[in-house]
């Protein structure tokens, strides 16, 4: 049975500290609906209300583009071993661009890693657990290096083309902000300032 609470507790700290994996869903008021995996180690408690995680370069930009719209956004953390259970974390969230004072702000929580594109930071007003008794084991046995290993040998010219070409608009058009602390700060050079 559902179970609903009005912040994280500590037991849903301790289990979501376990997972390897979560995922995060988001929607613009009109268009397609996202749901992406995050793994390696991307995801920091910031308090009993407020969750972050790095945003590093992928295919697309959809939960940007999405929050820019509709501040609406999920996180949902399942257990894969041990004891069933799926938790998930309802909230307003926000794109913390790269560059900017909110960003740097929120860095210090991490260890950046390469690729990194944004900060992602749900403020929680609602968390639910349930059984989870559909969810499969399954046993982890590594994270994935290629994500870290793609961005660093682009470098951050590199990654830049990436951005300018994959990431600046979500799959139904809708701009993600991703530069716009770079920017500010003139940034890395453009394709066409090289």
């Amino acid at each position: 049975m559902a179970k609903q609470f009005d912040r994280i507790l500590p037991e849903h700290a301790e289990f979501i500290a376990r997972q390897h994996v979560f995922f995060t869903g988001s929607a613009a008021p009109e268009g397609r609906v996202n749901i992406s995996p995050r793994g390696l180690d991307t995801l920091r408690l910031l308090d009993d209300h407020t969750v972050a995680y790095l945003d590093l370069t992928g295919s697309g930009n959809e939960t940007a583009a999405h929050l820019r719209l509709s501040p609406r956004l999920t996180l949902m953390f399942c257990a894969f071993e041990g004891s069933p259970l799926i938790l998930r974390l309802y909230g307003v969230g926000c794109a913390l661009a790269l560059g900017t004072p909110e960003f740097e702000a929120r860095a210090s929580a991490f260890t950046l890693l390469p690729g990194t594109r944004q900060i992602i930071e749900l403020r929680v007003n609602l968390v639910q657990t349930s059984c989870g008794f559909g969810v499969p084991l399954l046993d982890f046995r590594e994270e994935r290096s290629a994500l870290t290993r793609q961005a660093e040998a682009w470098g951050e010219e590199g990654l830049r083309r990436y951005w300018e070409r994959k990431n600046l608009r979500s799959i139904d058009g809708y701009p993600t902000g991703l530069l716009d602390g770079l920017e500010d700060q003139g940034g890395p050079p453009r394709d066409s300032d090289a």
